[in-house]
């Protein structure tokens, strides 16, 4: 126990110096190639040709893979803490813009696969797991909470009755508009696309176009010929 314990503090040590010596040197220096180079040391994994700007806060870099060509923009958080189980995993070609907020808890994995660009601000939190998919555009103050209290007490406190953990999937190719709010347990099908502002509370299937509170599908895109995807190559309609 002792041998274990000593372990994940030395880990700790080991993140509190790398990350508090390189986090704030400027990009414009030599901070990200540093950053790519020396995390190496406290990462699950960081690949090639990653760029990291000053000022992103890591917890739990051990718990955190990040592939290759990523970017990962300013005042960005991803915090894996609590739970040697937990994953955040960056595939290759993901852009993470200004302030998006990841949050893994409690046996947690949180998965963005390649190319998929994320707009400012965005929240993924779990302690449900989120899968995202290849090319998918989600654009700014989108918040992916893969969790929900449990409310049907009333003679209790609702922060008592714990919270569901069903877990969030979208789909590759999917276009999630401005300030949408996707909730737990819910999947949105391949090449769909959420109006901005819109609730998801309930599955959209492939290829839908969904708007509204709650978000309702008004239109479907298979009504033409649909092109056959690469998987190595970005798809275009």
């Amino acid at each position: 126990m002792n041998n274990k314990h000593n372990f994940w503090r030395w880990k700790r040590l080991q993140e509190s110096f790398f990350t508090n010596l390189l986090s704030n040197i400027p990009t414009r220096v030599v901070g990200s190639n540093l950053r790519n180079l020396m995390y190496r040391n406290i990462f699950a994994r960081i690949g090639s040709s990653v760029y990291i700007e000053d000022g992103v806060k890591f917890i739990n870099t051990w718990c955190i893979e990040i592939r290759n060509e990523v970017n990962i923009l300013q005042g960005v958080g991803i915090n894996a803490k609590g739970h040697s189980n937990n994953r955040v995993c960056l595939g290759d070609k993901v852009t993470l813009e200004r302030g998006v907020d990841i949050r893994a808890m409690k046996d947690t994995c949180i998965y963005i696969d390649e190319g998929t660009f994320v707009g400012p601000y965005v929240c993924f939190a779990g302690p449900g797991n989120i899968k995202i998919g290849k090319w998918c555009l989600i654009a700014a103050h989108v918040g992916i909470f893969a969790n929900n209290h449990i409310f049907d007490d009333p003679t209790q406190y609702i922060e008592n009755q714990g919270v569901t953990r069903q877990g969030i999937v979208i789909e590759d190719d999917c276009w999630i508009g401005h300030a949408v709010t996707i909730l737990d347990g819910v999947t949105i099908g391949k090449g769909s696309i959420i109006g901005a502002g819109a609730v998801v509370t309930k599955d959209i299937p492939s290829f839908s176009v969904a708007v509204g509170v709650p978000a309702k599908v008004v239109k479907s895109r298979i009504n033409r010929q649909l092109v056959n995807f690469k998987d190595d190559a970005y798809p275009s309609l």
